[in-house]
């Protein structure tokens, strides 16, 4: 995992050994290359390459960013009173610190790209043509993964594929279909440049390749784009279903056979505080990023009956009997976190401490914490036991961006809205609920598109949940206007109650609960009322600092 952490230093010394030489006086610039020298050589390509692969790295409110954005969606909170939660509560305007620092962050790593792609063409006549065709490649892709996720944040964007002079930079903005129009044709030109290598988790392979197009053709509704690079991946045979579905977001994830790429770290490099955010503070954590109520109801009983309609569900014991995705991706009461019983009613002011084979009762820092969670949840996916106590608030555990099961799924949504509901909708389905350790009953034939329409967005909740895709997928469907609006709930959680709904919610065909049957609905926790404005808020605010100094630019509406 971390071999490519390791040779950016390698190629930093490389750079600053090859620069002893005999023309001392004739320095130029010594802590970076030259704009006169750069691309000399194969090396030198080398590292500006990998300063693009930095930018995975990037952190806004200090969270990692691909997750980040699953706390603005119905399945996450953000306690801190930030950027990120104006987002959530959808008052963000064009001063948004969290929503801003995309577009430079990102335009940044885009720019490094335009400077690669233009000043390494003489490259091409003394390297191994492979190897620049991967080393540009991989540049190329990572612009094109940049340029998606702006395109989808804020619609029409300025395309910038050439290093810019100041007399350019007035760039307006280019129409969206046109960006991911740029973004499909890239990838497909690069990704026979790419191995299918799936030793490869820190560096883009054609299997990167293949899971992108596929995502990024399904978010702008090119099914059959999207299901046809899907159906290349699953056909190359390069990555197959883990049958160990929490290990993938563990360190462990490095070996998984589903895990297409990681975003690697490195002690001493760069690291991530995932796990200080999400444990307990008995764990040492902060458990500032939670999951609400909502989340937890939607996943369903063993027998793959939801909720309100499995007669296994019991409501005085409510986590038996459920999904084993629940437990993989949430901390619920009751269950173990390192090395404590979490609990978060407010009687349970002991729990049980596990002390090698030997467990004793312990006071609950939990119960009654200012800061502990607030909704009665924390999230488990991505955080590793490991990182306690040492590391929990600088992990250099890798985060998983491709993995198979996302591509499966993408591939049965596709299918489905082409209408070819064939059995191979039915086998990705049930490729992923049939793993080992999750054992979900198989999905029956025979399904109507409609039927089968939901299924697959209830599947990518339960599947894909923490992964940073909730947060695409209720803007896209154009559900997040009745999903979004209204309070975020946390358990029931007051002194002398049984801390439990007295009935199950209601709950729709794609997973989503409704309370207003629930006789004690109103002794939840309520920790945020939230808005959602259809009419402006699927589009972010263009920055007020980028209209001001680039005048060619236009705001998005309502902003």
């Amino acid at each position: 995992m971390i071999k490519l952490i390791k040779y950016i230093c390698t190629v930093s010394l490389l750079v600053f050994f090859q620069s002893c030489d005999d023309q001392y006086l004739d320095r130029l610039p010594l802590d970076s290359p030259s704009s006169e020298t750069f691309f000399a050589n194969e090396t030198e390509l080398e590292m500006a390459v990998t300063g693009v692969y930095n930018r995975l790295w990037y952190k806004p409110e200090n969270a990692v960013w691909f997750l980040s954005f699953d706390f603005a969606s119905d399945d996450g909170w953000e306690r801190n009173g930030n950027a990120l939660q104006a987002l959530g509560r959808g008052e963000q305007n064009a001063d948004n610190g969290y929503t801003n620092g995309f577009w430079s962050a990102f335009y940044r790593a885009i720019n490094r790209v335009n400077y690669i792609t233009s000043g390494s063409e003489e490259l091409r006549a003394t390297m191994d043509p492979a190897k620049y065709n991967r080393l540009v490649g991989e540049a190329r892709f990572l612009r094109a993964y940049f340029y998606a996720y702006l395109a989808e944040l804020y619609g029409d964007i300025p395309l910038v594929t050439t290093t810019l002079t100041l007399e350019e930079s007035q760039t307006p903005r280019t129409p969206k279909s046109e960006v991911i129009d740029f973004v499909l044709s890239e990838l497909d030109e690069i990704k026979e440049y790419l191995p299918m290598d799936a030793s490869e988790k820190g560096r883009v392979t054609k299997g990167s390749v293949l899971a992108l197009i596929s995502r990024v053709a399904l978010w702008n509704e090119r099914w059959e784009e999207s299901a046809s690079a899907a159906k290349e991946l699953m056909d190359s045979g390069a990555y197959q279903v883990d049958p160990d579905y929490a290990g993938m977001f563990t360190f462990s994830g490095d070996d998984s056979p589903e895990v297409i790429m990681r975003v690697q770290y490195l002690r001493g490099v760069t690291t991530h505080n995932t796990p200080r955010d999400f444990l307990s503070r008995m764990a040492l954590g902060h458990s500032n990023k939670k999951p609400p109520q909502d989340f937890v109801d939607t996943f369903d009983c063993i027998d793959g009956l939801p909720i309100d309609k499995s007669p296994l569900y019991n409501t005085q014991r409510p986590f038996e009997n459920r999904d084993p995705r629940l437990g993989y991706t949430l901390v619920v009461p009751g269950s173990r976190l390192v090395n404590w019983v979490f609990e978060t009613h407010k009687d349970s002011t002991q729990t049980w401490e596990f002390r090698g084979d030997e467990k004793v009762r312990v006071p609950n820092i939990e119960a009654q914490h200012a800061y502990a969670s607030f909704t009665g949840y924390l999230f488990r996916k991505h955080v590793d036991a490991a990182d306690y106590p040492t590391n929990v608030g600088a992990s250099d555990q890798g985060l998983t961006i491709f993995r198979l099961g996302e591509v499966l799924l993408n591939y049965a949504e596709a299918k489905v809205e082409m209408n070819e509901l064939d059995a191979s909708v039915y086998e990705a389905l049930n490729s992923i609920r049939g793993r080992e350790s999750v054992q979900m009953p198989a999905i029956t034939s025979g399904k109507t598109q409609d039927e089968l329409r939901n299924i697959v967005r209830k599947e990518r909740r339960s599947e894909l949940g923490m992964e940073g895709f909730r947060y695409f997928d209720i803007r896209r469907w154009k559900i997040a206007e009745e999903v979004l609006p209204g309070p975020v709930r946390g358990r029931v959680n007051r002194y002398g109650e049984g801390g439990w709904l007295n009935e199950p919610p209601m709950i729709d065909p794609i997973g989503t609960p409704n309370y207003d049957n629930v006789s004690n609905a109103d002794d939840m926790v309520v920790i945020e009322t939230r808005a959602f404005n259809p009419g402006r808020d699927y589009l972010w605010p263009i920055p007020r600092i980028e209209l001001e100094t680039n005048t060619a630019l236009t705001q998005n509406p309502g902003y």
